[in-house]
């Protein structure tokens, strides 16, 4: 399968080239900067002309895509101003489902966020674990992914056999950034996470196991570790964080208060890397 890849050089997006590279696919690369040559091409994702022109073919480097993964944004709050964080990745991701929709590519999965489901968790949610029945923003980063999980729902009915993907990832961890885990036993240690956390080698697995999976509709999947990244059990968590919040009587006892049993039962996600 080729497979297309934006955002191919952040953190996320090397692990999910590599990865997919693995499995036996031909990854094209599309970001602002990265290493020329075969298998990447330099797109600006705010230019709807260059987006198209890429996603339909680039001489040395593609005829057409089979797929299409979708991960490059502004990661967080704060690097631009707030309105500026929105339009840049709300407008990069509407040229790039609208420009696979008019190439032809019926396959894509995309980034989402924790951030469209309650994040910073200032106000506690519904019931723990969190699943992807709650929709929440409270910045303007969550907002944006709010409104690119329904750009993408109906896009799904503008093409037959189109398949979107939104993949609500958490807090990515690459390889070398494991010392942070050295803070798990302190009180407040990711709240604003839900504890959660994910490897960008299982994130890349997550996104690999939903193009695996692609059938016409439109899906949305929590992707994190299934156990937290807190030293406490998470039935303490939860009370310590969320008093008077339902929790559900099946809670394992370190499982992530960001359910991902709808990954795991669906594509069976099976992470690979702990931090224990």
């Amino acid at each position: 399968m080729i497979v297309g890849v934006t955002g191919s050089s952040g953190k996320l997006g090397s692990a999910t080239v590599t990865h997919l590279r693995e499995h036996g696919n031909e990854v094209i690369g599309f970001d602002r900067s990265g290493a020329p040559g075969p298998g990447f091409t330099q797109v600006d994702l705010g230019d709807y002309g260059q987006t198209l022109d890429a996603l339909l073919g680039v001489t040395a480097r593609h005829g057409g895509l089979d797929a299409l993964v979708h991960l490059a944004a502004i990661p967080v709050n704060g690097i631009v101003p707030d309105a500026a964080t929105f339009d840049a990745n709300v407008g990069a991701t509407f040229h790039t489902l609208f420009a696979a929709h008019r190439a032809g590519i019926r396959t894509v999965v995309f980034a989402s966020s924790i951030t469209a489901m309650g994040f910073p968790f200032d106000e506690s949610p519904p019931s723990l674990p969190v699943d992807e029945t709650f929709t929440r923003a409270h910045n303007t980063y969550g907002l944006g992914k709010v409104a690119e999980e329904a750009i993408a729902a109906q896009l799904t009915g503008w093409g037959e056999g189109t398949s979107l993907t939104a993949l609500r990832f958490t807090n990515v961890v690459a390889p070398d950034e494991y010392a942070t885990f050295e803070r798990a036993g302190e009180p407040g240690y990711r709240r604003d996470l839900l504890g959660s956390w994910v490897d960008s080698r299982d994130g890349a697995l997550a996104v690999r196991l939903a193009l695996e999976a692609a059938t016409p509709g439109f899906r949305v999947y929590n992707v994190a570790h299934p156990e937290s990244g807190t030293q406490a059990p998470s039935r303490k968590v939860a009370e310590r964080w969320f008093p008077g919040t339902p929790v559900a009587e099946d809670l394992g006892e370190y499982e992530s208060l960001m359910s991902v049993r709808k990954i795991q039962r669906e594509l069976g996600f099976a992470p690979q890397h702990d931090w224990r």
